[in-house]
């Protein structure tokens, strides 16, 4: 763990008001100060250490201007707020960072007064630093509200309604644009430095302010001033689609030029109504590692901070689930020129590097826009090719409208690879995946299916290509069983289930992920298993032989139960006008914190213990373990 008092100055930074008796010199050196500490203490614990190295100065220089946490710092995503998390009394904790107990990878409103709003999910830092600017003037609450968004979540949608919305209210708002996808720009210099300050014064602003007023009797010549003050800042500085938008537009600075910032910053503290600072910076500043390959090092896990080089970690003897699909598409695409990948900014952690590399004209990646990724799909469809949306399932959520509107009610054949589906650990509740047999299983047309292998993998993400429809393949993060994958690919009988095991008295009915465990827990117990496939549409017949042959039916899945599979047997039972003693096991009802996967599965009880907990007092008739079918 490491020590802070090894530090001069950090040592002594317990709040962001210690910040405020240093001089600009101090500020530089503490800059240096927490990038060490920052690369040292994500070296142990993981997590995403580029973008937060390329925020080090901005986040010293915000919290050295402004008043936090009474002003507000909205931060988007959460990249890049480790430096923001180590300066507001968090530092001696950075070592249990995304671990059970400890830190959570993102800004969380339970976790410091210092972090106003929680994230997790990209592009919302506008939209609520705008309610919160709007809230302070219904209150007449003097104070300042700063939204700090990186290049990337700007090519969201709702970036920009928020932008638009701000610029129309007049609200007093500053956004911070913390573009960090190039290197620093030759005109980020002496004369940009100048020509930023002077319009980020007080004198200029007066000035600017002045005319207009002067000038609004003389329309003509107010048109022709506003059209040459545009024509020149824009020979200088890309201001002009921000202020189209209603905002006053300063930059590009250098977001690593500390005093410079210090001083912008302060001058633009002063000012009023919707202000954008475009701030360039580096990923990986500081760390040459991190410098030479910022993609490599944007989210680790813990690595040796001598070397950059990740830490060995025993190899699982199979692929993972997204390796799987990588795998899968290139080979699909090779035998099809109709099939498309799509991504909404997650190529490598959907597994679409690959497919990138051998198909770069069938590879669409759309950006942070998972909205745009499904309706780009859907005209795909409709034009005879065979689009394949590779999505997180916590991001899935985002584009619910889509997916019914654009590609369910128009029976549209669109495969969703749905990675990440279920718990998925250190990252906590924002990126857990939940709750999409849920909202997937209601929507007439779709077919959703879940593997309980890595070979079932395969083989349902041929067959949901191969129908004519919408259909989802949903996987968890990481490893599956350890099942050998076939080369071959063949459609599976669509709202088919199978028999793993035949036992007597109970029947497991588990989904994806959970077969594994069940098989375990059924083997115990000598009961009968069911992998159960597909949760839309279910295998109405093999609930029907299930129930006439078992005193009790337990349905096992790793979503939430409010909703879910086991909701879904309850409701066929009802339809079906059997009456049957049913269990049903799943997330409960609750969001669960960050840590291992292993951990968190046996905090839900979906482990192999936890599960065989919740069966036996069922199947002695405990009435308390009941739940209602």
């Amino acid at each position: 763990m490491l020590d802070s008092t090894d530090f001069p100055l950090l040592g002594n930074i317990e709040q962001p008001a210690d910040l405020k008796n240093l001089t600009t010199d101090q500020l530089v050196d503490l800059a240096e100060e927490v990038r060490h500490y920052l690369v040292h203490s994500v070296a142990q614990t993981g997590g995403h250490l580029g973008a937060s190295l390329g925020t080090v100065e901005l986040t010293i220089a915000l919290h050295h201007v402004f008043n936090t946490p009474d002003d507000r710092l909205v931060w988007d995503v959460g990249h890049q707020t480790y430096p923001h998390k180590i300066l507001t009394g968090r530092k001696e904790r950075m070592h249990t960072m995304r671990k059970k107990g400890g830190l959570a990878g993102f800004p969380k409103r339970c976790e410091s007064e210092y972090d106003t709003f929680g994230v997790g999910h990209s592009s919302t830092s506008i939209s609520a630093a705008l309610g919160m600017a709007l809230a302070a003037a219904l209150k007449n609450e003097d104070r300042k509200v700063v939204a700090i968004i990186g290049d990337g979540a700007l090519t969201a949608g709702m970036a920009f309604e928020a932008l638009n919305n701000a610029g129309d209210q007049k609200a007093n708002l500053l956004v911070i644009l913390n573009d960090n996808d190039m290197s620093i720009s030759p005109n980020v210099g002496a004369l940009n430095k100048y020509l930023t300050r002077i319009l980020s014064s007080s004198a200029y602003s007066g000035a600017r302010e002045g005319s207009k007023r002067l000038l609004r009797h003389i329309p003509p010549v107010m048109e022709f001033a506003k059209r040459t003050e545009e024509h020149m800042k824009g020979m200088v500085v890309p201001a002009t689609m921000f202020e189209e938008l209603g905002f006053q537009y300063f930059g590009p600075v250098d977001g690593h030029d500390l005093p410079n910032l210090v001083k912008v910053l302060s001058n633009l503290h002063a000012l009023n109504g919707p202000l954008l600072l475009h701030a360039v910076t580096q990923k990986g500043k500081g760390y040459k590692f991190a410098e030479e390959d910022a993609l490599a090092l944007h989210a680790v896990t813990p690595f040796d901070p001598g070397t950059g080089i990740k830490l060995s970690k025993a190899k699982s003897a199979g692929p993972t689930y997204t390796e799987v699909f990588g795998e899968w598409l290139c080979d699909i695409a090779a035998t099809d020129s109709r099939v498309i990948g799509i991504t909404p900014a997650m190529r490598e952690g959907s597994g679409l590097v690959n497919f990138e590399k051998q198909f770069p004209e069938r590879y669409f990646d759309v950006g942070i826009a998972e909205q745009h990724s499904v309706t780009l799909a859907a005209g795909l469809a409709c034009e005879g090719m065979k689009p394949v949306v590779a999505i997180y399932s916590t991001f899935m959520q985002r584009a619910y409208d889509q997916i019914v509107h654009d590609v369910a009610i128009q029976n549209l054949p669109v495969l969703f690879a749905i990675d990440r589906a279920g718990l998925v650990g250190p990252d906590g509740p924002t990126h857990a995946g939940s709750y999409d047999y849920s909202f997937l299983r209601c929507l007439p047309n779709m077919v959703v299916m879940a593997p309980a292998d890595e070979n079932e993998c395969r083989q349902m993400l041929y067959t949901g290509l191969q129908h004519d429809g919408p259909a989802a393949v949903r996987y968890p993060r990481g490893t599956g069983p350890g099942v050998a994958v076939q080369s071959q690919m063949t459609a599976l009988p669509i709202g088919k289930g199978s028999i793993v095991a035949s036992g007597h008295s109970s029947a497991l009915l588990a989904f994806g992920s959970m077969v594994t465990a069940a098989t375990t827990v059924g083997a115990k117990l000598g009961a009968t298993v069911a992998n159960m496939r597909f949760i839309l549409p279910l295998d109405e017949n093999l609930i029907k032989e299930l129930a006439a042959k078992h005193d009790t039916l337990i349905t096992i899945e790793e979503n939430t139960i409010s909703g879910g599979a086991g909701s879904a047997v309850n409701e066929c039972l009802h339809r079906l006008g059997i009456e049957a003693k049913v269990l049903n096991i799943g997330l409960p009802d609750d969001y669960f914190e960050h840590g291992e996967r292993g951990e968190l599965l046996a905090d839900c009880g979906l482990d192999e213990d936890g599960i065989m907990k919740q069966i036996e007092p069922f199947i002695s008739n405990t009435p308390t373990a009941v739940k209602s079918a």
